[in-house]
């Protein structure tokens, strides 16, 4: 007999297995005015190859839409739309209701058109949080990504709740008063929507620059699985994190290997993680954060100190590296 509780779902998707095989068609081209060595500018491009020429991206204010429209140029070969800082999980939402109705009426035809949100910091772990939520309780077929770079990137680099302990940004400069201005532990945004909401069948973390294929990948498998689905992305951001352009893969996947950033999906309530740094061992925390002069004011007692969160999340948590929820959990007392 199988035993349910350990058979992981199936999902039927066209899975990318080498590098040589993803899509050679570019949608999201030429005509942007992003930063050298821009991750994000990555997960737009990899989003639009992986979900192809059917697909219509909405794109909550923020770095990623100024860079992607201005002087009456874009990049978009899809469909595209923008939308307010705190409305990206409503556009999409909009659309897709908007989609279905014209199929069931016959105004077009009925085939797959995929319906995703790209929404930033604040637009999707802060501002437009309460939006998003209200997206993945409804039974419309889209995809939210939050693209985090750990800044208000658009505004001058200010914190937000996704900025890294420690890092120094326009509203947390390091001081003599006060050394560690951005006193706040990263919010943990996947495993809040996971839980937060039973019915969103998928859920995900991923990385364009590391492992290869892995975003892609988990974008294909989320736009095939039915209902609203979620994908927070980390995106090293050279101009933010002050580091050269050319080393904007090697802080990504720097990011993964120390644990700080976990990778996994989540699918139907089952846990898989894509990259697990308790098998392959996790590196230094330190060789991760002194790559970058957001952090060059850090001393070795700072440096301990995050090195024992993150020792934490992965040796004490009950679901390491996803969930904060310790063992030795017992029933109150009555």
């Amino acid at each position: 007999m199988t035993d349910m509780a350990t058979t992981l779902p199936v999902i039927d998707y066209e899975k990318i297995k080498k590098v040589h095989d993803a899509p050679h068609e570019e949608f999201y081209t030429s005509g942007h005015r992003t930063c050298q060595g821009c991750e994000s500018a990555l997960v737009m491009r990899d989003f639009a190859k992986a979900s192809g020429p059917r697909t219509i991206a909405t794109g909550a204010t923020g770095c990623m839409y100024v860079a992607n429209t201005s002087y009456q140029t874009t990049p978009w070969v899809i469909p595209w739309m923008h939308t307010q800082l705190g409305a990206g999980g409503a556009s999409a939402v909009g659309m897709a209701a908007g989609i279905r109705a014209l199929m069931r009426k016959g105004k077009i035809a009925k085939e797959k058109i995929n319906i995703i949100n790209f929404s930033g910091d604040l637009g999707g772990a802060d501002m437009g949080l309460s939006g998003i939520s209200a997206a993945l309780q409804t039974d419309y077929d889209l995809l939210i990504i939050l693209y985090d770079n750990e800044s208000a990137a658009n505004t001058d680099i200010q914190a937000t709740g996704l900025s890294t302990y420690g890092a120094v940004t326009t509203f947390t400069p390091s001081g003599k008063a006060r050394r560690i201005m951005q006193a706040r532990w990263k919010k943990n945004v996947a495993p809040m929507l996971a839980v937060g909401h039973p019915t969103c069948r998928y859920v995900a973390t991923a990385s364009p620059a590391f492992p290869a294929l892995d975003f892609m990948n988990k974008t294909r498998k989320a736009l095939n699985v039915s209902g609203p689905t979620f994908i927070h992305t980390f995106d090293p951001c050279p101009k933010g994190w002050d580091f050269h352009p050319g080393y904007s893969r090697e802080l990504g996947e720097l990011g993964i290997k120390c644990g700080i950033f976990p990778l996994y999906e989540i699918l139907d309530g089952k846990v898989t993680y894509t990259y697990d740094p308790h098998k392959k061992g996790r590196i230094p925390v330190r060789d991760y954060l002194v790559k970058q002069g957001r952090f060059a004011h850090l001393i070795d007692e700072d440096f301990d100190y995050i090195q024992g969160m993150v020792d934490t999340m992965w040796e004490e948590w009950e679901l390491p590296g996803i969930a904060p929820i310790k063992s030795g959990l017992k029933l109150a007392s009555r």
